[in-house]
């Protein structure tokens, strides 16, 4: 048999072959039906017009850019809800939307205030004379921060530090005992904005129960994304965030964390069975957004997040379509040149926008490769 003979039932086998590519995590799954294509690795086939591929592409070199859209809700971020420590009747709550600072009162049981303080340690027991700790150490600071003097800042509770707590108390309008009392306080780490009520004016309250529930004061948006998109979220990476006026502003991730959904949506992604009230795993990614003025006159809203996952600078492509499944395994391009034709294999590397990263011997840019039908 002629080599052109042989080139032409190569091509006539290969004219069998599809091949498609699909981007998930970064990866590609590439299936193949027919008999497969026998690879001569730079061989080149000579044949007629009818044995050239349809349609033709380029070997092109560019940056690609792996890039997925997500919906996001533009809010405050994360809830936080705030039991009370003491019982008694609600007789006074900030109002929602307010921003609630160092020193100012959360709510008032019994005609007296349940005060916000600065700090990341949770109260979890009263402070009196004798106490040492960093709990102790913690109030102090706030206590020296709302003006009050007289006392080291350190992790022990000294008379010198009761006496300034009976000043502060005295403001408040609270007995002066010089004892803080567990649930006299409530720590966060910064100011807070009011986002919702447990409970009313006039509610009775008993130790444990929800009182009302706050974000932090900045705008935020929050995304929820399918586990197997792990490669998108990454503390400190830029986004772009589009607003429902179509206006982009910048955002950087500040918080990645894993969450279990059972709000049963059926947004999960699954198929089969209903499924709709099993809960799933997802990824919480937390927004923080560089301009703030961009968002006046927007409440909550749903935007779109653009995520870069990765690039590749300067790097060979070509159509996904135009990738070979080769019966030899792996994958090759047929290079189309005038009336010729060759396959050669290629190893692929990143896929973005429906193009993929190519390496192999002989391969340039400019190139002119088969895209099978």
């Amino acid at each position: 048999m002629s080599s052109t003979a042989r080139g032409r039932r190569r091509l006539a086998r290969r004219a069998a072959v599809t091949a498609a590519g699909v981007v998930a995590a970064g990866s590609v799954a590439l299936a193949a039906t027919g008999f497969g294509l026998d690879l001569t690795s730079g061989s080149e086939h000579s044949g007629s017009s009818t044995d050239l591929p349809p349609a033709t592409a380029t070997v092109d070199r560019q940056t690609l850019v792996d890039r997925q859209s997500e919906t996001g809700d533009l809010g405050y971020g994360d809830t936080t809800s705030v039991s009370s420590r003491l019982g008694g009747t609600i007789t006074g709550l900030a109002s929602t939307g307010s921003i609630v600072r160092r020193g100012h009162a959360l709510y008032h049981l019994d005609d007296s205030p349940v005060v916000l303080l600065y700090g990341s340690l949770p109260a979890y027991r009263a402070l009196s004379p004798g106490t040492e700790g960093a709990d102790v150490k913690q109030f102090e600071r706030n206590l020296r921060a709302l003006g009050y003097t007289g006392f080291a800042v350190d992790d022990e509770y000294t008379s010198a530090t009761a006496s300034a707590v009976k000043e502060w108390q005295n403001d408040l309008g609270l007995p002066e005992t010089g004892t803080v009392d567990l649930g006299r306080a409530v720590y966060s780490e910064g100011a807070v904005r009011i986002d919702s009520h447990e409970l009313g004016l006039g509610d009775a309250v008993q130790p444990g129960a929800a009182v009302l529930a706050y974000t932090g004061t900045s705008r935020a948006v929050t995304v929820d994304l399918d586990m197997n998109d792990q490669r998108l979220a990454r503390r400190g990476r830029p986004v772009t965030v589009t607003l429902p006026n179509d206006k982009q502003v910048k955002g950087t991730i500040s918080k990645v964390e894993t969450v279990v959904d059972s709000s049963g949506d059926g947004n999960n992604g699954g198929g089969g069975g209903d499924g709709s009230n099993d809960p799933t795993t997802k990824i919480r990614v937390t927004i923080s957004l560089d301009a703030d003025k961009a968002l006046s006159g927007f409440g909550d809203a749903s935007v779109s997040v653009g995520f870069t996952a990765s690039q590749r600078k300067n790097v060979l492509t070509v159509p996904v379509a135009a990738l070979l499944a080769l019966a030899e395994g792996g994958y090759g391009v047929q290079v189309v040149e005038g009336t010729t034709a060759r396959i050669v294999a290629v190893e692929t590397g990143m896929f973005a926008d429906g193009r993929v990263e190519v390496t192999g011997k002989g391969l340039s840019q400019g190139m002119t490769v088969g895209v099978p039908a």
